[in-house]
């Protein structure tokens, strides 16, 4: 029988000679997009070759990371990517994996904080995930035109409604 999973919930996936993945969880054929899927799920998975038993789970995700950025769902800016291949046999080499994990956890951590303000202001239900930025601002944009949140707390020193309002319905003086 398949082994299912490592005993730490991981799922196991192997791959073999063709190239093809196995999930043993469910004992299917499965694509670099169900493992995509599986990432953003927040399922954690091992891949092995099925032949060496070497865990080939980091050259997986590289190439699912590859995948994504050839269909247009760019990420990665080119000076980014620059940067960090020149950091290839740096004396600092070693320290980059633990600076980008940490990095990567205060971003999200930063997006989970984003999010929870963005649900208390709106008090529709959670955000989805696949919501952006610039659809959170739009949205906001919108609330405040229906006066439904208020908006001086995002712009640094706004400028009193009554004062707006004289300024916009002042007619230019004349200088007779």
């Amino acid at each position: 029988m398949a082994k299912v999973s490592d005993g730490s919930g991981t799922v196991i996936i192997k791959k073999y000679a063709n190239r093809r993945l196995y999930n043993t969880e469910t004992s299917s054929y499965i694509t670099l997009d169900h493992l995509a899927a599986m990432t953003r799920e927040g399922r954690d998975f091992k891949v092995i070759d099925a032949k060496t038993e070497e865990d080939i789970t980091h050259n997986v995700l590289t190439q699912i990371i590859m995948e994504e950025e050839n269909r247009g769902q760019t990420m990665l800016p080119v000076n980014f990517l620059r940067q960090l291949i020149s950091l290839y046999g740096d004396s600092m080499q070693s320290m980059v994996p633990q600076y980008l994990e940490a990095s990567m956890d205060a971003f999200r951590r930063n997006q989970t904080q984003f999010r929870q303000a963005m649900e208390g202001a709106f008090a529709g239900g959670p955000l989805p995930r696949s919501q952006s930025a610039t659809w959170t601002c739009s949205k906001l944009r919108r609330a405040h035109s229906k006066r439904k949140v208020g908006w001086r707390h995002l712009r640094p020193d706004p400028m009193p409604r009554q004062r707006q309002k004289r300024l916009r319905h002042r007619a230019p003086r004349s200088k007779h």
